[in-house]
């Protein structure tokens, strides 16, 4: 359950970088993982990684808010304008997990719906595709970038691309890949591949990225939710080995 960016000797991500830059951000970071950490331990087993999946998709979505995606070659020097937000981050989430007072269910598993359209909509989304089909012991959502979106009143439609990570190996076209990836790779080209017959195996380390619409509608009580409940039709899709 430990976070990546927890130990500032080991992070690599540019977030992870700018935070431990920063004594303040540093020590929030730590107060923040350390309280939601004790949350979670108090749940069952498949209800901590529920949890787990969501704390993480806070993280990427503290990274989308505070300008930090994409940035990987940018120096620290540069990213100034997102300490504060990282500040203000820390500040709410802590509040929100001290205002629980000790339980979890207050926290994790309510949020069904997102309030508008967007990334942070399709990052949901993922996640409750990936939950229901048992995806996390074999890929982890590293990122999520809107392409486009299409907006109506009662419907919406947000393009996406969503950047996995392999944690175990699994078949390149196998049940697993269909449903946690949204198709069979061809790994030799490096493309999604719509007929079976591959035994190759997508290795730990292999990125995956999937580009695709995801469709969302109007809920009565407020806020957006997703209507795809699968992750194929890929549109675009690309398997690279290594970092």
């Amino acid at each position: 359950m430990a976070d990546p960016n927890f130990d500032c000797l080991a992070t690599n991500t540019t977030a992870g970088l700018l935070i431990c830059s920063d004594p303040s951000l540093a020590l929030a970071k730590t107060e923040l993982n350390e309280l939601v950490l004790g949350l979670i331990a108090k749940l069952k087993e498949n209800e901590a990684r529920e949890a787990f999946t969501e704390f993480e998709r806070w993280t990427r979505e503290r990274d989308r808010k505070c300008d930090l995606e994409d940035k990987d070659n940018v120096p620290l020097q540069e990213l100034s304008s997102s300490e504060g937000c990282l500040a203000d981050y820390f500040t709410r989430k802590i509040a929100e997990v001290v205002a629980a007072k000790g339980d979890p269910k207050k926290v994790f598993g309510r949020h069904q719906v997102s309030p508008v359209p967007d990334a942070d909509a399709v990052d949901l989304c993922v996640a409750q595709i990936h939950l229901a089909n048992a995806c996390q012991d074999f890929l982890a959502v590293n990122r999520v970038f809107q392409i486009d979106s299409e907006l109506a009143e009662k419907n919406a439609e947000v393009t996406a691309e969503v950047e996995m990570v392999v944690l175990s190996p699994f078949t390149a076209c196998s049940p697993i890949a269909s449903s946690c990836t949204g198709t069979c790779w061809d790994l030799r080209s490096g493309k999604p591949k719509p007929t079976p017959g591959s035994r190759e195996d997508l290795l730990v380390g292999y990125r995956v990225r999937i580009e695709k619409s995801f469709a969302f509608q109007k809920a009565d009580a407020g806020g957006w939710r997703c209507n795809s409940a699968a992750l194929q039709p890929v549109d675009v899709g690309v398997a690279l080995s290594g970092p």
